[in-house]
């Protein structure tokens, strides 16, 4: 049985050399360092003991040295000439000299070499630990592939080639897909978490805007080679994205490059984002040509920038303020994201247009509540005409009003024209 257990532990020597990457040195001090621990557990002190591993062949070798003394006070660490004579069977030794002894595995006894083993591998697994956590710490931020082991509701777990598990939560997938088992995907490491001492939580995201970047810079070749930067990505995941551009060389058209002949490259791009809109703007440092750009295709009348920290009034033609704000409001928002300043899209009138027909909404204050009112107008609404050329949704997406009391509203205005 103790030589059974032996074979065992140098088995589990050669296991640890073959299918664990750790390096030989940090490999070689960790079993030293265990065996030594077990030998002061096992002897009371491992100050006269040397251990000597052999990661590549799978074996240990363990040395007892004895003081050779006329009385032994440390069995130990002490023998007399008689008791070395016998144990070596070599009559050469003298008062004062040192008799090393090799020691087999099978003399720390079943329990012990059970303990050997438990710690060997309980060491082994931190080293891994922390190597998976440092390895993808300097990897966040990265793209990567991989495939989806499993699926379930709330998140997949994918696969990395060695094995290790990564987590993609619902709340980091593109809303509406679904994966299974066995799919390749590509997302962006997020971020990387030790969580009560277990393997390191490792979270992938497919939403964020630096998960578009990536996925520009592969697609790219000119971004790869520095000839085009990104300077700004901004996303609504699963409905529209705008990427801003720049070209270091007066040659290079950005948004060609970066859409490709036919659209080419950037097909690829709307494909894995789920068929996302992307738009791909000239990047300027001038705040209202760059809102101008990215309102596009709706036309601009003028702009108030208004003072630092202000919401920037956008003004537009009645007939452009719905493709200035987009679904849901989704445009100008976006729009808003680039320059980091919130954006009013105002209904301008033109001079000479006949608006007798239309009502200005402050005429409805005894049908319709000011706060109401208030909301409207906030979002560029200022007259009847304003509000019922929105969709009801994006009404009440945008000023953040009740289904039910936009319904209400949509129902008072069109009287007024019936």
């Amino acid at each position: 049985m103790e030589k059974e257990k032996v074979i065992t532990l140098i088995d589990a020597f050669k296991d640890f050399k073959e299918e664990k990457n750790i390096d030989r040195p940090v490999m070689m001090g960790v079993l030293k360092d265990v065996f030594l621990t077990q030998i002061a557990k096992t002897y009371g002190s491992s100050d006269n003991f040397d251990v000597i591993v052999n990661v590549d062949k799978g074996t240990c070798e363990i040395y007892q040295n004895f003081d050779i003394v006329e009385e032994v006070e440390n069995p130990n660490a002490e023998m007399t000439l008689d008791q070395v004579k016998a144990d070596s069977g070599d009559d050469d030794y003298e008062i004062g000299d040192q008799y090393t002894k090799k020691l087999s595995l099978a003399s720390f006894g079943r329990r012990g070499i059970l303990n050997i083993r438990q710690n060997l591998q309980g060491r082994i697994m931190d080293i891994e630990k922390a190597n998976l956590y440092k390895k993808y710490s300097e990897k966040v931020g990265e793209l990567f592939a991989g495939e989806v082991y499993q699926a379930w509701s709330k998140e997949a777990l994918v696969l990395d080639e060695d094995g290790n598990e990564l987590h993609l939560p619902k709340s980091e997938q593109i809303p509406g897909e679904r994966f299974k088992k066995s799919d390749s995907i590509r997302a962006i490491i997020k971020k990387v978490e030790m969580r009560n001492n277990t393997t390191p939580y490792i979270t992938l995201s497919r939403v964020t805007p630096e998960f578009l970047g990536r996925l520009f810079e592969q697609e790219v070749p000119e971004i790869a080679d520095g000839l085009i930067t990104v300077k700004k990505v901004v996303r609504v995941p699963g409905e529209r994205a705008k990427v801003a551009v720049e070209s270091y060389d007066d040659r290079i058209d950005p948004i060609g490059a970066c859409i490709g002949v036919k659209g080419g490259r950037i097909l690829g791009i709307v494909r894995e984002l789920r068929n996302e809109n992307i738009d791909v703007i000239q990047w300027t440092q001038n705040p209202q040509l760059m809102i101008q750009r990215a309102l596009n295709p709706a036309h601009v009348s003028h702009i108030d920038m208004g003072e630092p920290g202000d919401k920037v009034k956008v003004y537009m033609l009645p007939e452009e303020v719905k493709k200035g704000i987009g679904r849901g409001g989704c445009n100008v928002q976006l729009a808003g994201m680039l320059v980091d300043r919130e954006i009013e899209v105002w209904r301008e009138t033109p001079k000479d247009a006949d608006d007798e027909e239309d009502v200005l909404l402050s005429e409805f204050a005894n049908e319709i509540d000011q706060w109401v009112i208030d909301k409207l107008e906030s979002i560029g609404c200022d007259t009847a005409k304003s509000v019922l050329a929105l969709d009801p949704e994006d009404i009440s997406k945008r000023a953040d009003l009740e289904d039910e009391t936009v319904e209400e509203v949509m129902r008072i205005l069109r009287a007024e024209f019936e």
